[in-house]
């Protein structure tokens, strides 16, 4: 397995239109922090929009996300970015108007383009032959590991030396372009399984088939709440340990770099087991690395500690996307990434809101050994979650005999349309 089938015009196009579409994203909290931070109180009103537009994410993928057009979702990505653009122009624009107006730009910035981050990663699926849809993954995950830590220095930068109001701008500008790269990318993606049934036809409802997959949302929030615990304490254990709180700048960085590699390495090859398994295995090892933060006394080991986990924790993200595919039928593989996309947000909201909770009432150390606890649980509730659906999945996948004596096709259950390609995927990948 290589990545030669991933390197193609049309894949760089939709780099360029990813980067686009999400790097306002990756912007977006830190920028409303620098906009009103010299206002009374203003670094508490910049973490109330940062909160407001994290919201508006977790809203908008699902609901929006379920509502894309797998033969034709160009007008409402378009429609979308183009409304998030708004926003955040608004936003800029707008700098010193009410809190409650800037509350209303950052939800409109958070919710109407929230859909796009599932229906790029579908329609990158299309560019790419199936034997390299792990690699494709694989290169969205380098991807956003570029975007996320290029984005804290592109606004800090901007804000302090040109103007607060400069990195939303900077923001509506690019997602205002990626509306035109949507143009360069395929029309939409394939609606059925190559059996030409399953789900679809036997009338199951898109919330139904969603629901089914439950699991992966499950470990998916859970591999990115566990790092978001340590990234947020970060700076408060560094201080529990006697260590500049400078550093957490370059951990951080080391932390994305790790994920690239990360990245990188697991689509270089067919790794064994089932998706499930090695998504349990790295979650194992995140855990690992994120206690030993807690625990090591020293500078150079949190780092490594940071790094190591970064590169684990990409590779059961991984995981919980190629799972994805074989959970849900193809025309639902956009709402399932958008669900999955509102899970691992809300995982990291959810892990904010312990962290601070935590903080105020014990070590920073002991805060992140909690939230360790906290996702080793959630990550053996989706295991067993997905073992136990692929059992009723091949249950229901058994040939069943006709009274007339004859053989009757394989009838898979509500979430099953993917049974038919789950051997294949699974010997792939």
């Amino acid at each position: 397995m290589t990545y030669r089938d991933v390197a193609s015009p049309q894949v760089l196009g939709w780099a360029c239109t990813s980067v686009g579409a999400r790097m306002p994203v990756a912007m977006a909290p830190l920028a409303l922090v620098f906009l009103v931070r010299e206002r009374p109180g203003g670094y508490a009103l910049g973490a109330v929009l940062a909160a407001v537009y994290v919201i508006g994410e977790i809203v908008g993928a699902p609901v929006l996300g379920m509502r894309l057009r797998p033969d034709n979702p160009r007008p409402q990505l378009a429609m979308g970015l183009a409304t998030g653009a708004a926003g955040f122009a608004g936003l800029g624009l707008l700098p010193d108007a009410n809190p409650l107006v800037l509350g209303a730009f950052a939800v409109l910035a958070g919710c109407a383009p929230a859909a796009a981050t599932g229906g790029l990663r579908a329609l990158l699926t299309e560019l790419v032959p199936e034997r390299a849809v792990a690699q494709a993954l694989s290169t969205e995950s380098m991807l956003n590991s570029v975007i996320w830590a290029v984005s804290p220095a592109a606004v800090t930068g901007l804000a302090l030396t040109v103007a607060p109001r400069v990195p939303l701008m900077l923001a509506a500008g690019l997602m205002g372009a990626s509306v035109a790269g949507l143009w360069l990318l395929p029309a939409g993606w394939k609606a059925e399984d190559s059996g030409g049934g399953g789900a679809w036809a036997q009338g199951a409802s898109m919330a139904r088939l969603l629901l089914g997959a439950w699991p992966v949302y499950v470990t998916g929030a859970a591999s990115l709440a566990l790092l978001g615990l340590a990234e947020l304490a970060l700076p408060a254990l560094l201080e529990q340990r006697g260590i500049r709180v400078g550093w957490s700048g370059p951990m951080l960085t080391g932390l994305a770099v790790g994920g690239g590699l990360g990245a990188f390495l697991y689509g270089l090859r067919t790794w064994p087991g089932l998706p499930r398994t090695r998504s349990l295995v790295l979650m194992c090892g995140t855990s690992l690395c994120v206690t030993l933060v807690a625990l090591i006394p020293h500078t150079a080991g949190i780092a490594a500690a940071l790094a190591v986990g970064g590169l684990l924790q990409s590779g059961a993200l991984l995981t919980r996307n190629l799972a994805l595919r074989e959970a849900l039928p193809p025309a639902a593989l956009a709402a399932g990434y958008s669900v999955m996309y509102a899970a691992a947000g809300a995982g990291y909201a959810a892990t904010g809101s312990l962290a601070g909770a935590l903080l105020t009432v014990t070590e920073p150390s002991r805060a992140i050994l909690a939230g360790v606890v906290l996702t080793l649980a959630l990550t053996g509730v989706g295991w067993w979650g997905e073992a136990r659906r692929a059992g009723s999945s091949a249950q229901g996948a058994d040939l069943a005999v006709s009274p007339g004596g004859g053989v009757e096709a394989p009838r898979p259950g509500p979430e099953g349309a993917a049974v038919c390609r789950r051997g294949d995927a699974e010997g792939r990948l």
